[in-house]
C-alpha cells in the first residue's frame, strides 16, 4: 500500500476552543443542531433519513439563505439531474446575477457597506489605491453602459486581457451586469496564447492596457494584443487602459477600432439596471490548457460562479467583516475571479498586487502584508519554496501577526516547506488552507475547514456539498481502506461545468469516461489512518517501473527531504531495460552546489525511501522549472524537454526561459 509522504504522519496544528467557536462552520453547525463536522458532511451530501430530498438538495438550498445571497426570483428546485451528472440543472427557474450580489447590494444608500473599501491595490512601484463599494459600483455601471453602446448584450463574449488593476474588478462586474461572459487572459500570455483564446470564444470586445510593471520593467501589453486580433480576428473594438502613460503615438493604435478607457468608458452614466438573469446563464468561459492541441474553455453559470466561493470563502476561510484577503492570482485564473466573487458576496475587502513577490527585494509580501494588514494570504506551494530559498532573513522585522489564516493551492506540499509556511509566515498560530479543485468547478473538491486539526500538507477532507470519493481501477470505493486510487466526484455540483466550449464530447471524454456516472478529476489521492486525505500528484503522469508503480510526488517529496534540495520534479523517461525510468530534475537550495557526488546521495535518498527500483536514473541541476503565474510547476514541458517531444500548449509558462535551462541540463 502506498503511504503519505514521511513527515505528514504528526498533528502539527490543533485549532484552540475559541477559534472553533467563533468559526462561521460552527455556527452553521450549530443553527441546524449538527455536533461534528463527519455528521455535518455526511448531511450536504447524503439522503437524510430516508427524506425524498438528498443532503445535497438540503445544503445547496440551506447555504443560499445561511449566506444571504440574493435571488431575483426564487428557484422551483434546488437541482434536476434528470440527465445525469454530467448535465445537471442547479437552481431550477430561479434568476439571479453575480453582479447584484457582489457590487449592487453592497452600494445601496442604506447599505453598511456602500463606502466600505471593496479592493487594496498596490502597483509594483508602490503606489496605492483604494476603492470602495460606492465606487466600484459607478464604475461597474459605466463599463455595462459602454458595453451596450458597442452592441453587447446577453450571451456574448468578452475578453480581459489586462494587468492586474481594480479596473478588471469593474470589467468582470459590468460583463455580468448586461449578460456577457466574461473571457478572463492571463496578462502574461503571449501572442498565440491570447489569439486561440479569442478566437475560440469569438469576443467581439477586448479590454487590455498599454502595460504594466514586472520586476522594475515596463512589459508592454497593446503590441501582443494587436498581433493577437490580428491572428483571431472577431474584435471590433478595443478598449485600452493607460497604465504606463502612454499616448496613442507610443503603441500600436488602430483608429475606428481602438479607444481609450477615458473616453470609452468614464465618459458614459454610472447607473444601470442589471440584468436578471436564469440560473444556468453563462458568467465566465475560464480556459484551462490541454496537453496538446487547444485549451479547454470551460463554462459556469451565474448560480454556480456565485455560489461555489461565496460558499468556500465563508466557511473554508471563515470570512469576517475585517478580513483583508490577498491570494496571489492573476485575473486570467481561476483564483482572480473566485477570490473576487468570493469576497465580495459578502462585502469583503481584496488585496491586489501587480507586480512580482521579489521586487524589489524578496520580503515584497511581507512588507505588504504588515503595512495592509492582510488576514488572509494564499499561495503556491512552489511559490513558497522559492521565497524560503532565499532564507529566513527577509522574514525578520516583519511582524506578521495579522495573518490569521493561510492558503495554498496548486499542487501537493512537501512536508518540509508546508512547516515552513506554519511556522515562519504563520508564527505557528494561522492554519493553512490547503485546497484542491480546479477551474472546471470553480472551486475545490478537498479543502480543511478552521475546525481541523491539520498534518503537513493535507487537504483535510471533502469539501461542503461535495460527494467525493477515491476509488480503484475498477471504480470500487478504497478510501476506508487507505490505499491509494483516483480522486472521483460522484455527483455535480452547482459551479461544475455542465459541458465545454467546444462541445460535449471533449467534456464526456475528459471528465467522465473512466468510470460510470463519476468525474474523474485526474488526481492520486489518500485517507490515511487518521482521516486526512493527501494528493499525490496527476493520476495520469503515474511511472510504471518495471511493472511497479509510482506517484512523482512521492519520489518529489523524497527528494525535497534532503537537505540540499528546494524543489524537484520527477518524469519517466522510456527505458530499455525497465520500461520507463525514473528522471529527477532538482534546484538546489543557497550555499549547495551541484556534483556527481550530490547527485548520486540523491539516488540512494530515493532508493532508500521508495526502494530501489524507483532511484532516479539521472539527476539534474537546473535554475528553475517552468511555472505558470500563479506558481505551478507545469511537468508536462520538463517530461517533453527530456524526451523531445512536441511541447503542446506553452500558453501557462510564466518563464519560458526556463526551457531552455532545461535543454541544457540534459
Amino acid at each position: 500500500m502506498s503511504q503519505p509522504p514521511e513527515g505528514t504522519d504528526e498533528v502539527v496544528y490543533e485549532p484552540d476552543e475559541a477559534f472553533v467557536e467563533g468559526s462561521n462552520v460552527y455556527e452553521f453547525m450549530q443553527a441546524y443542531g449538527i455536533d461534528d463536522f463527519e455528521t455535518l458532511h455526511k448531511r450536504t451530501v447524503r439522503e437524510i433519513d430516508g427524506v425524498a430530498a438528498s443532503g445535497l438538495d438540503w445544503f445547496w438550498d440551506a447555504v443560499v439563505d445561511h449566506l444571504g445571497l440574493e435571488f431575483d426570483e426564487d428557484y422551483d428546485r434546488v437541482r434536476d439531474a434528470t440527465d445525469g451528472p454530467q448535465f445537471t440543472d442547479w437552481y431550477v427557474g430561479g434568476r439571479l446575477n453575480i453582479a447584484h450580489n457582489t457590487v449592487d447590494r453592497h452600494a445601496r444608500p442604506d447599505s453598511p457597506n456602500r463606502n466600505r473599501v471593496a479592493c487594496i491595490w498596490e502597483g509594483e512601484p508602490g503606489e496605492v489605491r483604494e476603492i470602495t463599494y460606492h465606487e466600484l459600483h459607478r464604475q461597474t455601471n459605466e463599463v455595462a453602459n459602454a458595453l451596450e453602446e458597442r452592441g453587447i448584450g446577453t450571451g456574448d463574449t468578452v475578453g480581459l486581457y489586462m494587468p492586474m488593476i481594480p479596473e478588471v474588478i469593474s470589467i468582470l462586474y459590468g460583463c455580468f451586469k448586461v449578460g456577457a461572459i466574461a473571457v478572463p487572459i492571463f496578462s502574461g500570455f503571449g501572442v498565440d496564447a491570447t489569439a486561440t483564446r479569442i478566437a475560440d470564444a469569438e469576443c467581439s470586445v477586448l479590454f487590455t492596457g498599454d502595460g504594466f510593471y514586472r520586476r522594475g520593467s515596463e512589459i508592454r501589453l497593446k503590441a501582443a494584443a494587436d498581433e493577437a486580433i490580428g491572428e483571431a480576428g472577431h474584435v471590433k473594438h478595443t478598449v485600452v487602459y493607460d497604465r504606463l502613460g502612454s499616448t496613442a503615438e507610443d503603441i500600436p493604435w488602430t483608429d475606428g477600432r481602438d479607444e481609450w478607457w477615458n473616453d470609452a468608458v468614464e465618459t458614459q452614466p454610472d447607473s444601470y439596471e442589471t440584468k436578471s438573469l436564469p440560473s444556468g446563464q453563462e458568467s465566465m468561459l475560464l480556459y484551462s490548457s490541454g496537453t496538446t492541441g487547444k485549451p479547454k474553455g470551460i463554462v459556469h453559470s451565474h448560480a454556480g460562479g456565485l455560489l461555489q466561493p461565496a460558499k468556500e470563502i465563508y466557511f473554508a476561510f471563515d470570512h469576517q467583516p475585517s478580513d483583508r484577503f490577498f491570494w496571489v492570482s492573476d485575473i486570467g485564473w481561476m483564483m482572480g475571479p473566485w477570490t473576487l466573487i468570493g469576497n465580495h458576496a459578502f462585502g469583503g475587502t481584496v488585496f491586489m498586487y501587480e507586480g512580482a513577490p521579489d521586487h524589489p527585494e524578496p520580503d515584497r509580501f511581507w512588507e505588504m502584508i504588515d503595512r495592509h494588514g492582510i488576514t488572509v494570504f494564499g499561495i503556491s506551494p512552489t511559490a513558497i519554496r522559492t521565497l524560503q530559498k532565499e532564507g529566513e532573513e527577509w522574514l525578520a522585522g516583519h511582524d506578521l501577526s495579522s495573518l490569521r489564516l493561510l492558503g495554498s493551492t496548486g499542487e501537493p506540499w512537501d512536508p518540509e516547506s508546508w512547516l515552513w509556511f506554519h511556522e515562519k509566515v504563520g508564527r505557528g498560530e494561522a492554519p493553512i488552507m490547503n485546497i484542491s479543485g480546479g477551474t472546471e468547478i470553480f472551486g475545490c473538491f478537498l479543502q480543511p475547514l478552521p475546525i481541523h486539526s491539520l498534518k503537513p500538507g493535507t487537504l483535510g477532507g471533502p469539501a461542503l456539498g461535495m460527494d467525493i470519493d477515491i476509488v480503484d481501477p475498477a471504480g470500487q470505493s478504497v478510501a476506508d481502506d487507505h490505499e491509494q486510487g483516483y480522486l472521483v466526484a460522484k455527483s455535480s455540483c452547482p459551479s461544475m461545468t455542465r459541458s465545454l466550449w467546444s462541445g460535449d464530447e471533449r467534456y464526456l471524454e475528459e471528465y467522465w469516461s473512466r468510470f460510470e456516472d463519476t468525474w474523474d478529476h485526474g488526481d492520486w489521492a489518500q485517507k490515511d489512518d487518521d482521516g486526512f486525505w493527501f494528493l499525490h500528484g496527476r493520476s495520469d503522469d503515474v511511472l510504471n517501473v518495471a511493472g511497479r508503480k509510482v506517484g512523482p510526488a512521492e519520489v518529489e517529496s523524497a527528494l525535497i527531504e534532503h537537505e540540499a534540495v528546494n524543489a524537484a520534479a520527477a518524469i519517466g523517461a522510456p527505458d530499455d531495460t525497465t520500461g520507463t525510468a525514473v528522471v529527477a530534475y532538482v534546484i538546489l537550495n543557497a550555499g549547495y552546489e551541484e556534483s556527481e557526488e550530490l547527485g548520486e546521495e540523491l539516488r540512494e535518498q530515493v532508493g532508500t525511501e521508495l526502494g530501489k527500483p524507483f532511484r532516479p536514473r539521472e539527476v539534474l541541476f537546473v535554475e528553475e522549472f517552468p511555472k505558470t503565474q500563479s506558481g505551478k510547476i507545469v511537468r508536462r514541458i520538463i517530461q517533453g524537454v527530456h524526451t523531445g517531444e512536441e511541447l503542446g500548449d506553452l500558453s501557462s509558462i510564466e518563464n519560458p526561459g526556463a526551457i531552455e535551462g532545461l535543454e541544457s541540463a540534459r
